[in-house]
């Protein structure tokens, strides 16, 4: 046995390190946190400092058990979990439950995994360091008090089986808000005036800096220009420069994956994780653009044995983020000279941007030669524009441009564009002006990483949370990613070429998105609810100044414990005061009176997701007709919906065709939309939508549903039709009336008769529920 264990997070990083050391070290991973807060109630002891009860998920236990036999038998413990808050909370986990002794216990830290950055962190050891624990600690504990007590009140004066998260729900409040500001705008109109002049043998475009709200204003302005003559009434030219972007932290590297790549934050992290373990990248969680000596000076000789010394300019960044966590670099290759890496497709990209964007830093200016012309016109007062730019050197464009969110919006007209050689006082021939309507844009709409950029300006989360908060508030189904088409609209063109003015009508497709975040109405009326009750758990401010507390207990600045009873007090007696006096939300809208019926139709959130209903419950006349309801279609919202739309979801149910001289038909019911076809129902699969279904549609899930279902089957009982011996996903089951039984061990399910199966059914009723426990609350 070695005399040393080290133990990390993954295997591939202890693959990588066992490698770089001798015989003398074994090197153990932990496969992550080892331990966790147990699931109950119990977990938080609020009467005794919140102290916290954890345990050994049965998936780790073998791990443990491993470790603890490898701890006892070396003569010193390494632990070596990555270098953030999140990674010292493992050390201390692992130092706890393994029984470790602080004489044979160390603890070192490394950025990157090189053989000189792994041997430097084993002769510089020190001890774990608690404020860091204690910071971990004190948001984990924070956000599970805070998701176990207003979930329960999201299930009473919601909708069962919702949840909320501190930093999720501040996220959710940016979606909706965004949404809201969209459906509110008002699109304005005006022409956009462009002027082409023949100039020889290039020709070069000219734009008025105004626009004119009214078509007559600006057919005016052409008609002034038919046959006016044009003239340069001054011709500036300066140089300008650009400077490269910093190396990236974690919330740019999720930005610029996001918009060169196409990957989501999650899968960013994903692959970031898999270059760290391999010994390509330096640590990808990190708020830092600090490069370190040893960094600048390698990517210096790269730079200059590559492109020349003309292409070096040292850069030494500062992270403008006061509360920025432990003294990490920025994300960076750890070999400067390896301007390429093998291996798969996505880790090959991410390298090469990671590569680029820190070899740029480190490189000169681009410097250009910036052109603008004024032209005159003799007819009017207004004057027309020409902007060009040649580039003089290109510095570190030739290896990076920084992306950004908005690429066509922050395109400057005439960037990059080259004027012809021109001199003031020169006459200018006209060779056609348009005045083309464009219409003014609302707030653009979240993507994954604008959204990270808006959540880091604001000062809300960290590296680590970004990534998991964006897949957290998908995931329960609070706002969804996607794709929606645009639609058509006509913008008028008015084009003066040869004397002579011509109108004419185009169209164009406008409000398609591609990868941008939409709130559901769930999501909506969640954080409409907090927003009432709950204000500090969805203000910006305060979430913000939580997450500088967090940053003050990990400087050793403030007891966690302290700040934990400062924020739970107030917020345990808002929880109380809502489920007293709150009143249940729906979202409810009032759309008007049904033009036949002249019933009230209204929309909102019921238990099965966003519905529209056609008269009142229970007091809808003496008859007691009962009100009709029909579910929302995708892409359709409580917020917005018109009549008309929540009328034509009505033509539900209906007969879609014909199979083994039986109707077909698609309707929504409870559960959701399903095909009712000879007594039998067969659901739709989730993202198709029942108006579309046609006949060959419901025939191929009719017969993939009884394929399955013959699948599933493994015996059934002449007895009692309904109790079945099935397969489940975790293997074969007995479907006793509600009961799902479990089969013991050594019993065949093949074998099984109807009174074992009875048997067994009457034993599985007679077992004890398993009751959850409360808090400990003060007395």
């Amino acid at each position: 046995m070695a005399k040393n264990l080290l133990i990390v997070e993954s295997p591939a990083k202890a693959k990588t390190i066992e490698g770089y050391l001798g015989k003398d070290f074994t090197v153990k991973s932990s496969y992550g946190h080892i331990r966790d807060l147990v699931k109950s109630d119990d977990a938080i002891d609020i009467a005794n400092d919140f102290k916290q009860k954890y345990e050994v998920p049965a998936d780790k236990k073998q791990i443990v058990s491993e470790l603890k036999k490898l701890s006892k038998e070396a003569d010193m413990v390494w632990l070596a979990s990555d270098e953030d808050r999140e990674g010292e909370a493992i050390s201390w986990h692992l130092f706890d439950t393994l029984g470790l002794k602080d004489a044979t216990t160390k603890r070192i830290v490394f950025h990157e995994i090189t053989k000189p950055a792994i041997l430097r962190a084993i002769e510089n050891p020190r001890k774990i360091d608690y404020n860091l624990v204690n910071a971990q600690q004190a948001r984990r504990v924070l956000d599970r008090l805070v998701g176990f007590e207003l979930s329960p009140v999201l299930w009473k004066k919601v909708k069962p089986s919702l949840s909320a998260g501190r930093v999720q729900s501040v996220a959710v409040r940016l979606i909706v808000d965004r949404e809201r500001e969209i459906n509110k705008f008002k699109s304005e109109a005006a022409f956009k005036i462009v002027a082409l002049f023949d100039k020889g043998k290039s020709a070069f475009k000219a734009e008025l800096p105004e626009r004119f709200a009214k078509q007559d204003d600006a057919e005016k302005f052409l008609q002034d220009c038919t046959g006016a003559g044009f003239e340069i009434k001054s011709l500036d030219t300066r140089p300008a420069k650009r400077s490269p972007a910093a190396p990236f932290t974690t919330s740019t590297l999720q930005q610029e994956a996001s918009r060169k790549l196409g990957f989501s934050v999650s899968r960013t992290m994903q692959v970031a994780q898999k270059l760290y373990e391999s010994g390509h990248i330096t640590y990808m969680r990190t708020d830092s653009v600090n490069l370190s000596d040893h960094a600048l000076n390698a990517a210096e000789q790269e730079i200059v044995s590559a492109y020349g010394s003309k292409y070096h300019q040292l850069r030494k960044y500062k992270t403008k983020n006061a509360s920025a966590q432990e003294a990490h670099e920025a994300i960076r290759p750890t070999y400067f000279n390896q301007h390429t890496i093998s291996s798969d497709s996505s880790e090959m990209r991410l390298y090469d941007l990671i590569w680029k964007r820190a070899i740029a830093s480190q490189m000169s200016e681009a410097q250009f030669e910036k052109t603008t012309a004024k032209i005159s016109i003799t007819t009017r007062k207004e004057e027309l524009v020409a902007n060009g730019e040649v580039m003089k050197f290109d510095g570190f464009l030739k290896v990076y441009l920084e992306s950004s969110d908005e690429e066509e919006d922050n395109l400057q007209d005439g960037e990059n564009t080259i004027l012809p050689p021109l001199s003031k006082g020169q006459q200018l021939e006209l060779q056609e002006m348009t005045a083309t309507e464009r219409f003014s844009r609302p707030p653009a709409r979240y993507t994954e990483a604008s959204l990270v950029k808006k959540l880091e300006e604001l000062g809300i989360g960290r590296p680590s949370t970004y990534a998991p908060t964006i897949s957290t508030i998908q995931n329960r189904g609070y706002v969804v990613k996607e794709e929606r088409e645009g639609r058509p609209r006509t913008f008028r063109v008015l084009t003066l070429k040869a004397e002579k003015i011509v109108k004419d009508e185009k169209t164009e497709n406008t409000g398609a998105e591609k990868g941008k975040l939409f709130p559901t109405d769930i999501g909506s009326v969640v954080n409409d609810f907090l927003v009432q009750y709950f204000k500090d758990i969805v203000d910006f401010h305060f979430t913000a100044t939580v997450e500088k507390q967090f940053d003050e207990i990990a400087q050793g600045l403030t007891e966690w414990t302290d700040m934990i009873r400062g924020f739970y007090s107030p917020f345990h007696k808002e929880v109380e005061s809502t489920l007293e006096t709150a009143d249940k939300a729906t979202g409810e809208r009032d759309l008007g009176a049904h033009p036949v019926s002249g019933k009230k139709v209204s929309v909102r959130i019921g238990r099965y997701g966003p519905f529209v209903q056609v008269g009142e419950t229970n007091t809808d006349g003496e008859n007691g007709e009962k009100p009709l309801y029909a579910s929302l279609r995708n892409g359709q919202s409580i917020e917005t919906i018109s009549m008309e739309d929540a009328l034509e979801l009505f033509k539900l149910p209906k007969k879609v065709g014909v199979f083994e001289d039986k109707d077909m038909t698609v309707a929504i019911g409870k559960f959701g939309p399903y095909i009712r076809h000879n007594s039998a129902f067969f659901s739709l699969p989730k993202g198709l939508d029942p108006h579309d279904v046609t006949e060959e549609m419901a025939i191929e899930l009719i017969i993939e549903k009884r394929k399955k279902d013959a699948e599933k089957l493994i015996k059934s009982f002449d007895e009692d039709p309904t109790v079945k011996v099935l397969n489940g996903r975790f293997g074969p089951y007995i479907e006793f009336g509600k009961l799902n039984v479990k089969i013991p061990k050594g019993k065949e399910p093949q074998s099984l008769t109807f009174e074992e199966c009875k048997e067994l059914a009457a034993i599985a009723e007679k077992e004890p529920k398993k009751a959850g426990k409360k808090f400990a609350k003060k007395k």
